[in-house]
């Protein structure tokens, strides 16, 4: 059975998640323990949750939802919840990735949040100046459940080029490293992912001034999300989409292909045993 993380001070958007959820619990009429033996959460970590002192895991949200016979309810409150704590610049972003039926991605520092593991993207957030962790854990909740849209029936297709020297950034120590090197390799397995890597001996300069992220939608003009150090943007003005376009092409025809990119990936795995 999971085990509980001390609890976080009670935060008033997550306590709606946990009224939400007793409500379910009761109506029911299951015990909190009846909920931990179906779930396989901790009892501790239920209480916890309904009274809003812990960040519930999309996990848990699915656990639960099942348990209940909630008809998929407290998923989509929690999605809707995690949504809601991201900055306000990246929340149209979140109702065009899902939209679309291919993604293409340029990441020259990290491992894109389709990507991420929790630890890996938990690391990265914590580099924010004067962010607290409470403030860390819903940002990571709303990255992991962008990640629920590859266990959706049609999910998108997702293009990643990485530049080699994420491979090596030692972001979160090695044990970290490890599992999101692990995490990309198992990636690999899925029809709807691919990745292939910019060889750091080319030197190739186009595009190290930020990553990108290219959303192609039936029926619809594609639409860019580029990276900055301060805020995202989304446009899909036609003469910005063609010049990430044509550089995202640029940059694709002189990374190795998915056959050798592989090997590339699992020999960096190496580094971090």
């Amino acid at each position: 059975m999971s085990t509980s993380p001390k609890p976080n001070s009670k935060n008033e958007k997550w306590a709606l998640f946990g009224a939400e959820l007793r409500k379910h619990r009761k109506k029911e009429k299951m015990i909190q323990d009846d909920l931990a033996e179906a779930t396989q959460f901790s009892r501790s970590l239920l209480s916890f949750t309904e009274r809003g002192e812990r960040n519930p895991s999309h996990n848990l949200a699915q656990r639960c939802d099942a348990a209940l016979g909630a008809n998929g309810e407290l998923v989509r409150y929690w999605t809707y919840m995690t949504h809601a704590a991201s900055p306000r610049w990246f929340r149209d972003w979140l109702e065009i990735e899902p939209a679309a039926h291919t993604l293409h991605t340029w990441q020259p520092l990290l491992v894109p949040g389709l990507l991420q593991t929790e630890e890996y993207a938990r690391a990265v957030l914590r580099g924010k100046p004067g962010v607290t962790d409470d403030e860390v854990e819903r940002l990571v909740a709303a990255r992991m459940a962008r990640q629920a849209i590859f266990a959706r029936v049609g999910p998108p297709m997702l293009r990643v080029v990485l530049d080699e020297g994420v491979l090596y950034r030692p972001i979160g120590g090695k044990e970290v490293m490890h599992d999101q090197i692990e995490r990309m390799l198992i990636g690999f397995a899925s029809p709807k992912i691919a990745i292939q890597v910019l060889p750091l001996a080319l030197g190739v300069t186009t595009g190290v001034l930020g990553g990108f992220v290219i959303a192609q939608i039936q029926g619809s003009a594609d639409i860019v999300y580029l990276e900055s150090a301060l805020n995202g943007q989304v446009t899909n003005r036609s003469e910005d989409v063609e010049a990430i376009q044509a550089t995202y092409d640029t940059i694709r025809a002189e990374a190795q292909s998915q056959h050798v990119s592989i090997d590339v990936i699992r020999e960096a795995a190496k580094t971090w045993i």
